[in-house]
């Protein structure tokens, strides 16, 4: 199944679908950003409606009122009040929130001295149910617009035309409220076992065409509409979809076509998704936090750096590389040069060996110490990579033995399911620098895996904190 080029009707249909689908964990905190500060000050007022001036601080009051906010807030999210379905209703989403501000009021009361309580309960029911319902009223109907317009579905394509992919949109059109749009069909049958179109669903490619239309869109889910008895043709569609990051399904197995975001049978989510919108948030945040802090620390080592490079060789002092980012996506990465302006490699096509040449002293030291690799900390500020994961390689990378890396493992573009990194799971474990044997490979092709099944805070965590004491293992990078 080839990855890299589209038919035109594929190519097409993949231009209009370069931009995400807005998932609810980004209206939910839409919304409940939006209710922090309205809730705390609802707080703040009702302290100082009721409180005496003597007993009335400000500034302790805004601290209580936003403690009281903060847990407001928590409470709604731990009850689903901002799920959707929750939202877009204006009079369940009013009392969800007024009943979840209650606990935080009561916390209030509580702390006012005995003579306050009974004035303070009555202004804070007052003020709260005079903003909380004006403001659920209105969000309810951005909110209905939103759903409406279309903008939650979540995108899939089906692989699998015919009878089956007609019995698959009549079961998602039946269903009063399907959050899966359907873009298009891909199948290698002929027009009469797979037509050109099916209830309107145009077919606009083969198989050989599905990888690189979700590697080239943002599609969310991949349908497989194939009978039962097609259980090879099953098999061999599921071994070459591994390598995407999208959650693959098994129409055959959904009795109501309701394929659920977090469904509990293994047959009908056969392919997990690696990189949900909640994993992308988690991880974006965790990489804006870290690598602000390591800026902060480290500009003095990186300015001594570029300082180095370019009084031993003039010059540009960043070297840049496309390498495969995210879903085999081009991405461009950051360096501190360490060959000599003549002989750069850009490509990746000479792997870089023990006593190079083509290396300057600088630059063997940068390399030792994997300071070069620190440019790409601006990377992960813009987003091509994060702190941890898999190491990204040049787009043309051969190893010492001159040998592609896809060529060596098989379904190699599976470790592009997650984000690159600046470290991973491979690097503390000693693999690092030259692929001089396909064992080698094969093992951080292994340990990559590993990292994205079982990928979660607490393990990025871990791995940045045992990135120093690895980077003292430099036997294979020169």
């Amino acid at each position: 199944m080839r990855d890299s080029t589209l038919n035109e009707a594929a190519a097409q249909v993949a231009s209009g679908l370069q931009r995400a689908a807005l998932a609810p964990i980004w209206l939910a905190l839409l919304v409940a950003g939006l209710d922090l500060p309205v809730l705390a000050a609802g707080f703040w007022v009702a302290q100082y409606a009721t409180l005496p001036a003597p007993q009335f601080a400000p500034l302790p009051a805004a601290a209580l009122a936003m403690a009281a906010a903060a847990l407001a807030v928590c409470l709604l999210a731990l009850g689903r009040g901002y799920a959707p379905s929750a939202l877009r209703t204006p009079w369940m989403a009013a009392v969800r929130g007024f009943l979840a501000t209650a606990g935080p009021a009561l916390l209030i009361v509580g702390l006012a001295g005995p003579d306050s309580r009974a004035d303070l309960v009555c202004w804070t029911v007052v003020i709260l149910a005079g903003l909380v319902l004006p403001l659920r009223l209105v969000e309810a109907r951005v909110i209905a617009w939103i759903i409406d317009s279309g903008l939650l579905l979540r995108r899939a394509v089906v692989a699998g035309g015919g009878a089956h992919a007609e019995r698959l949109i009549r079961g998602l059109s039946a269903r009063a409220h399907s959050d899966v749009r359907l873009c298009g069909i891909f199948d290698d049958r002929g027009d009469a076992r797979s037509p050109p179109q099916v209830l309107g669903l145009p077919k606009i490619g083969g198989y050989d065409d599905l990888i690189a239309f979700v590697r080239q869109s943002e599609i969310d889910m991949v349908i497989i509409s194939l009978p039962l008895e097609a259980e090879d043709r099953i098999n061999w569609l599921l071994a070459r979809l591994k390598v995407l990051p999208v959650e693959v399904r098994l129409s055959a197995f959904s009795a109501d076509f309701a394929f659920a975001p977090r469904a509990g049978d293994p047959l009908i989510a056969a392919i997990r998704g690696t990189f949900l919108p909640e994993r992308r948030l988690a991880k974006r945040i965790f990489d804006i936090a870290f690598a602000g802090v390591a800026l902060a620390l480290l500009w003095p080592v990186m300015a001594c750096a570029a300082i180095a490079v370019w009084l031993e060789s003039g010059g540009p002092v960043l070297f840049r590389q496309e390498r495969h980012g995210f879903n085999d996506r081009v991405i461009t990465v950051l360096k501190f040069r360490s060959m000599y302006r003549d002989r750069l490699d850009p490509t990746a096509r000479r792997v870089v060996t023990r006593n190079d040449p083509r290396v300057t002293r600088v630059g063997r030291v940068l390399r030792k110490t994997s300071i070069d690799e620190l440019p790409q900390l601006f990377n992960v500020l813009r987003g091509d990579l994060s702190l941890v994961g898999p190491r990204p390689h040049a787009v043309d990378a051969l190893s010492s033995r001159q040998e592609r890396f896809s060529k060596i493992v098989d379904g190699y573009s599976a470790r592009h399911r997650l984000p690159p990194g600046i470290t991973g799971w491979a690097q503390i474990h000693g693999f690092r620098g030259e692929v001089d044997a396909p064992a080698h490979l094969r093992s951080r092709f292994e340990h990559d895996l590993y990292y994205i099944e079982n990928w979660s805070v607490w393990l990025d965590l871990k791995i940045l904190l045992q990135t120093p004491q690895s980077l003292l293992r430099t036997a294979m990078a020169y």
